[in-house]
């Protein structure tokens, strides 16, 4: 249980004050923008607030999942490893993110697992617990419903992204992907607003990070794309105007 800082405090304050800071971190989540403080101090009552260091694993695939996960801060990454021990990215959540609920909801096994890039807080909801907020909260239903529709569409553009045989052709669709999920607009382009490295790009595409490498020097040179100080990739006007061959 994460438990915030504090000293010289009665418990009752100590507790008074991690559910204000809770509930402000609840506030900046998608799934839960829509509520007022009353209804996010009683979401947070249902909450266990975990800490996870780097490269810990939080959800191992094929558990018989009983809890949705949300990111109160940092990101992870969910991998599925193939028979020939290659680790497969199928997608990035950092803060404001959630995953889990799908075993929640069909009762089936976790497919992937996940795993802590960074150090992350993570707030976990029980099946009882899901259930009652989604009956006692229909904004949070809708926005529930809007979140999936979402990720249903990145997975078919994922599909896609794989039957590209040009490695050119792949890195470019999970740039316009990240660019919708991920993208700042900014009168020098689109800034990508989640860093991942060369591997992670790799493991995304089914490429080598060699190969990921090579394209990325490319566009740069060519004024497609520009790696900011803070590491962030801008995708400039040019690269917009490139479109995908099918």
């Amino acid at each position: 249980m994460f438990k915030f800082p504090l000293k010289k405090c009665g418990h009752s304050l100590i507790k008074g004050m991690e559910d204000r800071r809770r509930i402000e971190l609840l506030r900046k989540i998608q799934l839960f923008s829509s509520l007022t403080d009353e209804e996010l101090g009683q979401i947070n009552e249902g909450l266990i607030v975990k800490s996870y260091g780097k490269n810990e694993t939080i959800l191992y695939e094929e558990d018989t999942n009983q809890f949705m996960y949300i990111i109160l801060s940092g990101k992870v990454k969910v991998i599925k490893t193939t028979g020939e021990g290659k680790e497969v990215i199928l997608a990035m959540h950092q803060t404001g993110d959630f995953f889990g609920e799908m075993s929640l909801i069909n009762g089936k096994t976790t497919p992937a697992s996940v795993v802590a890039t960074e150090e992350s807080l993570v707030a976990i909801i029980s099946r009882k617990e899901f259930y009652s907020m989604l009956l006692s909260h229909h904004k949070v239903l809708q926005s529930l419903l809007q979140i999936l529709s979402s990720r249903l569409r990145t997975a078919w553009d994922t599909i896609k992204l794989l039957t590209f045989n040009n490695a050119t052709q792949r890195l470019r669709m999970l740039f316009f992907m990240l660019s919708e999920e991920h993208g700042r607009e900014t009168d020098g382009g689109i800034v990508l607003n989640i860093r991942l490295s060369h591997q992670d790009m790799a493991d995304m595409t089914g490429m080598s990070r060699e190969t990921v490498t090579r394209v990325i020097d490319r566009w740069q040179k060519e004024g497609e794309i520009t790696v900011l100080d803070n590491k962030l990739i801008r995708l400039n006007p040019s690269f917009k105007k490139r479109q995908l061959i099918s």
